[in-house]
């Protein structure tokens, strides 16, 4: 009772200090919701608040949608069966949400707007609407549309049951790619307090038919209903089923991800031939013990292959003979017949706890052809993991390599006497993109694309693989990234020439920075632009900083003016559509693609060189004199 009251305590702090961050400033009623809704669904699904496509629709006229998610399946990240998934989302924000009521009274707003139900719409949701449709028309067995409330608290057990009914609702107008899911602050708090403050190792029972193949292997089977048997000794001594597919690769999967309909089928009618239809599941542990004949401790057990499958088992099997009541059941005593005959391959990997490059290799391997995304492996990176320790000793600056690391940091540091205060924190991918796009001239390929900056893609060796990147260089691209969002750029820029440009401004700042150094004879080399820039940028106020930054904003803001005389409307290759111009690979460096904008730059540069406005030392001057001290 004790320890429930102290991480009860522990919650409601978490919580107030969540919630803190959608109230700063005193922002609307409406400003809240949103903010809500970004943060906690940036912290359940894996998209890029800078570039992915959320669009919020709140409001008069919205149909019952809040917000939706537009997730088209990559696959050269994903390199799975998934398809594409749009994601409906109601936030409800406080006392927004009233139970069972809002549930079935906003679903079937929701319901009703899909399926052409309702025609007083404004015209973003109109224009979403006709999206869906197209959606809906187009899909294929893989496709998703997907009903998300998001809320506070979790959902109560009559709530979760209006769920259902809801699901049933919506697949009879909608059809069988429809589907309802839930996510509250409850359950990332859950995940992060059991990833940072665990001190014991789990130990869960498995009965299994396997044959051990070296010391760090056992191959084999296992009874359906022993894996479910397994399953609920791992929520017992965790009270969080999920935290079994999150170690080391992903902070989050994401509750998005669907129940295989096949496998659903199976178990419900078939489940002795499971078997035969399922390719398996991998589990890595810390140590196996056998304990008596068919009969294994698994110590730190994390599924890393096989989260479908399992996910559906427990789901179904719950239903099926986890619903309770005393009586005689002659159709269910039958069915446990034929369930007891059901068995999964499984293959337990032992990794030990410092077997780090097996541990490593038997995720991705085994994830090779499921939809776990390539970015999700950087937390496995030893030398990002490093890197992490150094930045906050060396920067006092939180390098978070594993989704929802930051908060996670956040809330143990609560539970300590002599919590770490940091300056800053970042997400090591965000710094990767800022990198390749200042330091290697990628600016539309970072704007564009993620595998290429994941691990394995190509930049990312690109970066990593020649002995020049380290903690300075992260340190600088942090700073820079920094800087961009202090000059308001990303979504909802207060100027519309930064709404789309923060990888092509840093990529004008280091431009005019490098020419700079060029002039005054100094090295270049990849890692003494990365001092050259922290000199310049850890006081951003200085006059040399605000020469640079308010020279390449000069060049952002005329680039995208229209009637300007090297704007992005006037280059030879523009099609009428900036955002995809703007993601090509060759923008900055062809004159064959962007001249304008090169010959921007060279003009930029002209002037940093030159007295201007009756002041007679350049300002390139001024620079230089502050990387020399």
């Amino acid at each position: 009772m004790a320890a429930q009251v102290e991480k009860d305590t522990v919650y409601n702090s978490f919580k107030q200090d969540w919630l803190d961050e959608i109230t700063a400033g005193n922002p609307s009623s409406v400003q809240k919701g949103r903010s809500f809704a970004r943060k906690i669904l940036s912290q359940w699904l894996d998209f890029d608040q800078d570039n992915d496509e959320v669009i919020f629709c709140d409001g008069a006229g919205d149909g019952g949608i809040d917000a939706v998610y537009f997730q088209r399946s990559d696959s050269e990240e994903d390199n799975g069966p998934d398809g594409d998934t749009w994601y409906l989302i109601q936030s409800k924000y406080g006392k927004a949400f009233t139970g069972n009521d809002t549930l079935l009274i906003e679903s079937q707003k929701v319901i009703d707007t899909v399926d052409g139900k309702r025609s007083n719409l404004s015209s973003l949701s109109s224009e979403i609407v006709k999206r869906v449709h197209q959606f809906r028309r187009s899909a294929s067995e893989k496709d998703k549309l997907i009903l998300v409330f998001a809320t506070i608290e979790p959902l109560t057990d009559s709530e979760l049951r209006a769920l259902q009914d809801i699901k049933s609702m919506g697949v009879q107008r909608l059809g069988a790619l429809f589907n309802v899911d839930c996510i509250n602050l409850h359950t990332i708090f859950n995940r992060l307090e059991e990833q940072e403050t665990k001190s014991t190792s789990i130990k869960v029972p498995i009965n299994a038919n396997l044959v051990q193949s070296g010391s760090e292997l056992l191959v084999g089977s296992v009874k359906l209903i022993n894996l479910y048997n397994f399953l609920k000794d791992y929520l017992t001594n965790t009270n969080d089923l999920d935290l079994i597919y999150v170690k080391n690769v992903r902070q989050f999967l994401g509750g998005g991800r669907q129940v295989n309909k096949g496998i659903a089928k199976t178990i419900d009618e078939q489940p002795e031939r499971f078997g035969l239809y399922n390719n398996g599941i991998t589990i890595v542990v810390e140590d196996f013990k056998i304990i008596e004949s068919d009969k294994y401790e698994l110590t730190e057990p994390y599924i890393v292959n096989g989260c479908q499958t399992t996910k559906t088992i427990w789901n179904e099997l719950k239903k099926k003979i986890d619903s309770g009541g005393t009586g005689i059941n002659k159709e269910l005593d039958e069915y446990k017949e034929r369930l007891n005959k059901g068995i999964l391959v499984v293959k337990i990997v032992k990794v030990g706890s410092d077997g780090e490059e097996l541990l490593i290799n038997t995720t991705k391997f085994t994830n090779s052809q499921n939809s776990v995304g390539q970015k999700d492996f950087l937390a496995l990176e030893k030398d990002f993991r490093n890197w992490s320790g150094v930045m906050a000793s060396k920067y006092n600056v939180y390098l978070e390599i594993q989704r929802g690391g930051w908060e996670g940091e956040k809330s143990k540091n609560r539970t300590r006497m002599n919590g770490k205060e940091y300056a800053g924190w970042a997400n090591a991918f965000d710094l990767l993109k800022i990198y390749g796009a200042a330091w290697l001239y990628e600016p539309g390929l970072a704007f564009g694309k993620n595998p290429p900056f994941a691990p394995g893609g190509s930049i990312f060796k690109k970066i990593t693989e020649t002995g020049n990147f380290g903690v300075d260089e992260l340190y600088g691209a942090y700073l820079l990234l920094k800087l961009t969002k202090e000059l308001n750029f990303g979504r909802g820029a207060s100027f519309p020439t930064r709404g789309q440009t923060r990888y092509l401004f840093c990529f004008v700042f280091m431009q005019l920075l490098k020419d700079v150094m060029i002039y005054a004879n100094l090295p270049t080399e990849p890692h003494d632009l990365s001092i050259a820039l922290i000199k310049i940028l850890e006081n951003p106020e200085t006059e040399a900083a605000r020469n640079i930054y308010n020279s390449a904003l000069q060049v952002i803001d005329e680039y995208m003016t229209k009637d300007m005389d090297n704007c992005i409307y006037s280059e030879p290759k523009y099609t009428g559509d900036s955002n995809a111009f703007l993601k090509d690979v060759k923008l900055g460096k062809s004159d064959d693609v962007s001249p304008k904008l090169i010959n921007l730059i060279s003009l930029q540069k002209q002037i940093l060189r030159r007295p201007m406005g009756g002041n007679p030392i350049p300002m390139s001057k001024v620079i230089v004199e502050s990387l020399v001290k």
